[in-house]
């Protein structure tokens, strides 16, 4: 790590991030001054946040935010800088089974050979143990978890001959499987098909339902207020977090997105809607 991205280290630097006043242990997640840095260059910049209890969160910003980059940095997926993440106040690794992850579609490798329902006992294999046999028990479960994306007629396709739409709906049915508390889910709606993105949501209310909080990278600004509690608008920093009805405004919108008339369009739509929503 270069002087540059180095932190300065008060007495409370070692402590757990539950002992701080600004973070709470029962926070499913706690963000405490993380940076990510690719080839000494910051890409995500001393972020804190605290995500609440049984929400469903968008991560908005523009392309290059590091939205992506602050949920992998959180599961370890990619090395930290400097900053501290737990989870209900305990390290990632000591949780790992309460936690589920959705990423990518474009970063799986989708001509691995296995069908929709081995992609989906995957998510099992916390409960499974990686070297037994997936049990009857378990893939009754995994099926029920493709019933819940409308995909259980798919069970024995093989994943790469699925649309992509489909495909979507087979990793968000993995996560499922997985039975977490906490779920985070790397564009979920990008590419997919009106079907789709309406089964997404519904399993989203249904999490939340439940008292899981989703934490979801999230481009379509029009659809924020709808689909989403808490917003966390991201810029390698972060602009605002809050509630939407709260910080999902034109003036957060324009720090966030700057002048990109594109985004702040769709903003401006998005705002209309929300307000014709409220009245």
């Amino acid at each position: 790590m270069t002087a540059a991205l180095a932190h300065p280290r008060p007495a409370e630097a070692d402590a757990p991030l539950s002992t701080r006043p600004e973070h709470s242990a029962d926070s499913p997640l706690s963000i405490h001054a993380l940076t990510v840095a690719y080839h000494r260059k910051p890409v995500v910049w001393d972020v804190d946040y605290d995500a609440p209890v049984g929400s469903l969160v968008a991560i908005v910003g523009p392309n290059g935010a590091g939205k992506s980059t602050v949920i992998k940095a959180c599961l370890g997926l990619v090395p930290r800088a400097a900053g501290r993440v737990e989870f209900w106040g305990q390290p990632y690794r000591r949780v790992r089974r309460r936690v589920g992850y959705v990423p990518q579609r474009e970063s799986v490798d989708w001509d691995f050979p296995v069908s929709a329902l081995d992609v989906v006992a995957m998510g099992r294999y916390g409960r499974i143990g990686w070297v037994r046999p997936v049990t009857r028990a378990h893939r009754v479960a995994a099926l029920e978890c493709l019933e819940r994306v409308g995909m259980r007629q798919y069970a024995n396709r093989q994943i790469s001959m699925l649309s992509g739409g489909q495909q979507q709906r087979v990793f968000l049915a993995r996560a499922l499987a997985q039975e977490a508390d906490l779920y985070f889910m790397d564009e979920p709606f990008a590419g997919v098909d009106a079907a789709t993105e309406r089964a997404i949501v519904e399993v989203l209310r249904d999490l939340k339902s439940q008292g899981c909080t989703v934490i979801v990278v999230h481009h379509d600004l029009q659809t924020v207020p709808e689909y989403f509690d808490e917003a966390l608008l991201l810029n390698m920093r972060v602009v605002a977090h809050g509630p939407v009805a709260e910080v999902f405004t034109r003036e957060n919108l324009v720090k966030t997105y700057g002048g990109r008339l594109t985004a702040l369009s769709e903003a401006a739509d998005a705002l209309a809607h929300a307000d014709r929503r409220a009245s």
